[in-house]
């Protein structure tokens, strides 16, 4: 398959201990080099008292460390990460999204609460 015609499926998926339901929105296909932003509305957890942490995994190789965003609602990435991930929240509409650019291969990304 051609380099240019290459399609990238991103999906999230919130794992929590306490997370009672997750719903996810905005995966779906993005031509390589493209933008996307994923939304994962949670119920059960507080944002403003938990931190996320997202993982990248490509199809056959291992997962990924992205970043986090803390109960503060400050963040931290992995240096590959800094320029390619932004990771934002909503604590009144209860949502973590990561905002990707960039972007090179299929991968599904993960969150998963801070224990």
């Amino acid at each position: 398959m051609e380099t240019g015609l290459r399609w990238l499926l991103l999906v999230a998926v919130l794992k929590g201990v306490q997370c009672q339901s997750v719903e996810e929105s905005g995966g779906g296909l993005v031509k390589p080099g493209g933008t996307l932003t994923l939304t994962c509305t949670v119920s059960g957890i507080d944002l403003s008292s938990n931190a996320i942490n997202w993982v990248l995994q490509a199809p056959g190789k291992g997962l990924e460390y992205i970043g986090i965003i803390y109960a503060s609602g400050s963040t931290w990435y992995m240096s590959w990460a800094k320029s390619r991930f932004t990771i934002s929240r909503d604590t009144k509409r209860n949502t973590v999204s990561p905002k990707m650019t960039n972007l090179t291969v299929a991968a599904t990304c993960f969150c998963a609460r801070d224990t």
